[in-house]
């Protein structure tokens, strides 16, 4: 593709990203949403039978895995275990029972529902455990209550842990099967991509973050940080190990030494992460083709009923001091954020065949959950007890 066509792209991309983000802004909304809405509109515009947006496969991978290292790396770098407190404690109880959960009921009731093979099934039942408030929560940003803390802590965890599962998923499926039969065969190339990707991530994030309590820098010492994520992944891969575990590591490395102005240096991660957000967002809506077929359609609703059941049975369990309205608020409010977007976006680049019906079932799942997510936010003074926490 021309360059200079690619650029004109890109630049579109941007300007509708910005415009939408402060529409949103002005309207009180999640930009996500407005983003994701965007994209679709856009991707679904034709010039003589071609789309009037089209980027190279390999533009919207790059963009798409850049992103996905920084939100790994920005998520876990936030995990610092001394901080660890009953919020804590609590939402990891949530996040792994909420995981389970859908790993057993998910996965059979889309086997069940759409006929898919178990092993695709699978990796969607672990992509939606996944959950992303922070993409809605930020319109009452002023408000606090434990609600509130629960999910974001939630989110915090569950990141790192969700962006990992689909991969190792894709590992089997890449392999040819759709069954766990022969999973014992890939035993051993499993176990290396797992040390060498953690090994990589530990090594070179101690002697970064040894250097980097030494000599800081106001200017490079950010720069550092993005190219530790970036070297994590890019170093791992190479030596065939699991890039995101690597970055994984990495940043619970960095979440737990002492370095000088560190919360400049996460304000920084977080700021290029918004960034990389706006892009991914409106790339997700660009694969969004319309119309979907009635009955798929209606099977997702259905299917979108149980999830949230799920949801609220992880949540009952985890939590049985919470009243009728908070349960029901963090049921509805668990949008899929830039992690999951990224990864549907990356699977669908690669185009492995049987697995585009899955693609489009999360992408789907992506809008009803930002939908619903919104919707509870909008009335979230009836379902919380807005006294502020100190």
């Amino acid at each position: 593709m021309d360059p200079l066509l690619s650029l004109t792209y890109f630049t579109i991309v941007v300007l509708i990203g910005l415009f939408t983000s402060m529409l949103a802004n002005k309207l009180k909304l999640p930009n996500v949403l407005l983003l994701l809405i965007s994209g679709v509109a856009l991707g679904n515009i034709y010039v003589d039978s071609k789309p009037l947006v089209d980027f190279p496969v390999a533009f919207t991978g790059s963009i798409s895995i850049l992103a996905l290292i920084m939100i790994v790396f920005d998520s876990t770098s936030r995990l610092n275990f001394k901080a660890f407190d009953t919020f804590s404690g609590r939402a990891i109880k949530l996040t792994g029972i909420f995981l389970l959960l859908n790993l057993a009921f998910l996965t059979l009731s889309i086997k069940f529902i759409f006929s898919f093979p178990i092993l695709f099934s699978f990796l969607f039942a672990a992509l939606m455990s996944g959950t992303a408030p922070d993409v809605v929560l930020s319109v009452i940003e002023d408000t606090k209550n434990k609600t509130l803390e629960f999910l974001k802590i939630e989110s915090i965890i569950n990141t790192p842990i969700v962006v990992l599962i689909p991969f190792v998923m894709l590992d089997f499926i890449e392999a040819g099967n759709s069954s766990f039969s022969l999973a014992f065969t890939y035993l051993k190339p499993f176990l290396l991509q797992i040390f060498a990707g953690a090994g990589v991530g530990l090594i070179l994030a101690i002697i970064i973050f040894k250097v980097m309590r030494k000599y800081y820098s106001e200017k490079l010492s950010p720069l550092a940080i993005i190219s530790t994520a970036l070297l994590s992944y890019t170093l791992a891969e190479n030596l065939g190990g699991n890039g995101v575990l690597s970055v994984t590591v990495a940043g619970l490395i960095f979440a737990n030494v002492t370095i000088k102005g560190k919360v400049a240096l996460l304000e920084f991660s977080k700021l290029f992460s918004i960034i990389l957000e706006i892009l991914v967002f409106v790339f997700v809506g660009l694969l969004i083709k319309l119309p979907f077929a009635l009955d798929f359609v209606i099977k997702s609703l259905f299917l979108f009923v149980i999830y949230l059941l799920i949801r609220y049975m992880a949540i009952t369990v985890s939590f049985n001091d919470l009243r009728l309205k908070e349960k029901l608020f963090m049921t509805f409010n668990m949008p899929k954020g830039i992690a999951v977007a990224v990864i549907v976006t990356l699977f669908f680049n690669l185009q492995i065949e049987g697995l585009k019906p899955i693609l489009d079932l999360a992408l789907l799942f992506l809008v009803y959950t930002m939908v619903s997510s919104t919707i509870v936010i909008k009335f979230s003074k009836y379902f919380l007890n807005t006294e502020v926490i100190k």
